[in-house]
């Protein structure tokens, strides 16, 4: 086992990113030794963490050298998932399959999440097209948890997960088909909120999907930066069709009428994490929520089998379009077992697919149901504690399917009925590693888990990896 984070008394020390941009603003740190510090803490844990996709050094030191840009994050230090396009560099997707190509523009998230005055490095790793929960490339390496390098980081956001959990920069892109802000956020003790669906831009190939699954966003340390990273989104661009964000910058006076799930729709958590669960479940009692313990969730059994065969249709559309996609020289050869697997998986099956596809859609009315009674609702964020690397490899397809089905039981509801839900760090496992706990609510009710998760915060502040002693 090995523990590995970056932080030190440079630049950057232990600040958030509201802190950090708070510090370069007063002069107290100049924007270029705030990046050449984040470099180097780059160089330094990469090695172990596997964390980089594609280095942007240079471009990041010619920013920050710059007037640059004035937003509220200016000179704040980040990385871009390997999955959205940033000009000039390329998009591998987590994959090998194809020789890389520069992209000619940036995407629309790309324009918003840098025009918020983010610097970024380069572009973080993930699972090949972000399909597993866990990157564990063939060739590529796995993405390793700062905590304890034995372990994974989660996916598919895992690359952002491990350096911002690792102090590496304070904040990161990642984005959320199945769980990949929340995962990542779990497993390595951040704060994670995959927002409503349309509350940030997504690209147009994106915007077509039959169900849109995908949202984009932030993993950080403090609820404070998730909060002030959403409200400066919003500034620059706003859906008029959900409730506004706006400034969430504490608890709030409400007290929430809160269900709380140990038991996805098809199985109970692991004794260790329903434990920890009513922990959790108890702390909000103690702050004066009413809670409410539910045996299922309200939705059907299909669930689970309607979106496995979606997720496989999304791989169906990468395998067989690739050469469209990304060139002439994609190898479909070099994909790895799980993309190949969903892709056959849909092939056998497409004939069910629009009816799942219809079952998915209508979801959305069974818990919209739900959140009349119930103001947020507790679960934990995963339904197992991190698994080690090697458990989610995708060597045999059978296998991992089976083995992501019985661990991410709990985050692909929110993907597809599009109400957002926060992962927050509120445990730990009896191994010392972190353990998310996970509150949703209605569609557009940012706000309201915001001030939910600043008064946990405030109620038990979450263990500090610089604090962990070494095993």
């Amino acid at each position: 086992m090995r523990h590995v984070h970056a932080y030190s008394d440079d630049a950057l020390g232990e600040l958030d990113a509201v802190g950090l941009a708070d510090a370069i603003r007063s002069g107290r740190v100049a924007r270029t030794e705030v990046v050449e510090a984040a470099i180097a803490r780059t160089e330094a844990v990469d090695p172990d963490l596997n964390g980089l996709a594609y280095a942007a050094f240079q471009q990041a030191r010619t920013d920050a050298e710059g007037a640059g840009n004035a937003g509220f994050f200016a000179g704040v230090p980040t990385f871009v998932k390997d999955n959205v396009d940033v000009a000039g560099q390329p998009s591998m997707h987590g994959t090998d399959a194809w020789t890389p190509f520069h992209a000619p523009a940036d995407s629309v998230f790309t324009r918003l999440f840098l025009g918020t005055g983010l610097i970024s490095l380069g572009k973080t790793q993930l699972s090949e097209f972000g399909f597993s929960a866990s990157a564990e490339h063939p060739r590529l390496g796995p993405v390793r948890n700062p905590w304890d390098t034995d372990y994974t980081a989660g996916a598919s956001s895992s690359g952002s997960g491990a350096f911002v959990a690792a102090g590496v920069v304070p904040i990161a892109h990642a984005n959320d088909g199945g769980g990949s802000i929340r995962i990542p956020a779990a497993c390595n003790g951040l704060v994670g909120l995959k927002p409503s669906r349309g509350r940030l831009p997504l690209d147009a190939t994106l915007r077509r999907m039959p169900v849109g699954i995908v949202a984009n966003g932030v993993l950080s340390r403090s609820v404070r930066d998730t909060a002030a990273f959403y409200r400066e989104a919003e500034r620059a661009w706003r859906n008029p069709k959900l409730a506004p964000v706006g400034d969430v910058t504490g608890p709030g006076r409400q007290r929430l009428r809160i269900a709380v799930l140990t038991r996805s729709v098809q199985r109970e958590c692991s004794p260790q994490i329903r434990e920890l669960t009513l922990k959790s479940a108890g702390r909000l009692e103690e702050l004066g929520h009413r809670v409410e313990h539910v045996d299922e969730p309200p939705v059907p059994a299909s669930f689970v089998e309607d979106f496995v065969l979606y997720w496989g249709f999304l791989a169906f559309a990468q395998v067989r379009g690739g050469r469209r996609i990304f060139g002439d020289t994609f190898d479909r050869a070099r994909l790895d077992s799980l993309t190949l697997g969903l892709d056959r998986h849909t092939t056998r099956n497409v004939h069910r697919l629009p009816r799942a596809i219809m079952r998915l859609r209508a979801l959305r009315r069974h818990t919209a149901r739900f959140f009349r009674t119930y103001d947020a609702v507790l679960t934990p964020t995963l339904a197992d504690e991190t698994p080690r690397i090697g458990h989610l490899a995708p060597i045999d397809y059978q296998q991992v399917i089976t083995r992501l089905i019985d661990w991410v039981a709990f985050t692909p509801l929110h993907n597809v009925t599009g109400e957002p839900a926060i992962s927050l760090p509120l445990a730990q496992s009896a191994d010392g590693l972190p353990v998310g706990m996970m509150l949703s609510a209605d569609m557009g009710q940012e706000a309201l888990l915001l001030e939910l998760a600043y008064e946990l915060e405030e109620a038990a502040p979450w263990a500090r990896i610089q604090a962990r002693e070494m095993s």
